[in-house]
């Protein structure tokens, strides 16, 4: 039966018809999986976010009235922008997917994904803020999307 509302249950059924718990022992290591997994996005996500900041230029001269209006983007670091982008099309994947696996109303792979994302995100991406740089503040709140 699927559920539409929160509920404690040890028999889920996560992302596939084939990957169900029926047993304590299951649902511990589905719980654990769906943990890692949210630990290994805000590691990715932290990841991006850093190669980004080193592949940007320090400080970007501001346009003058003789800076073209279309400029071209693909140059001599096309390599490191396709590396990025598909960093974050791989992060947008696996966000989509804890999405979807918490989407299954399970309360225990709900806490685990908040908790599995809350310890990332201490672990991987706290240490951003405790120097005093503020650049990947920018890069954070520059990102409006709502997956990464």
């Amino acid at each position: 039966m699927m559920h539409m509302t929160l509920h404690w249950s040890n028999e889920v059924t996560l992302l596939f018809d084939s990957w169900n718990t029926k047993s304590w022992p299951a649902y511990a290591l589905a719980l654990l999986i769906c943990f890692l997994v949210a630990v290994f996005y805000q590691r990715l996500e932290s990841l991006r976010l850093r190669l980004k900041s080193a592949a940007s230029p320090p400080n970007p001269s501001p346009p003058s009235l003789n800076t073209p209006l279309i400029v071209r983007k693909l140059g001599r670091n096309w390599k490191i922008r396709l590396g990025l982008a598909a960093l974050f099309g791989l992060n947008s994947a696996i966000g989509y997917l804890i999405m979807l696996a918490i989407m299954s109303y399970n309360s225990g792979v709900f806490l685990a994904v908040v908790l599995g994302l809350t310890v990332g995100y201490f672990v991987f991406r706290s240490e951003d803020f405790s120097d005093g740089d503020d650049s990947f503040v920018a890069a954070e709140t520059n990102n409006t999307c709502a997956c990464s």
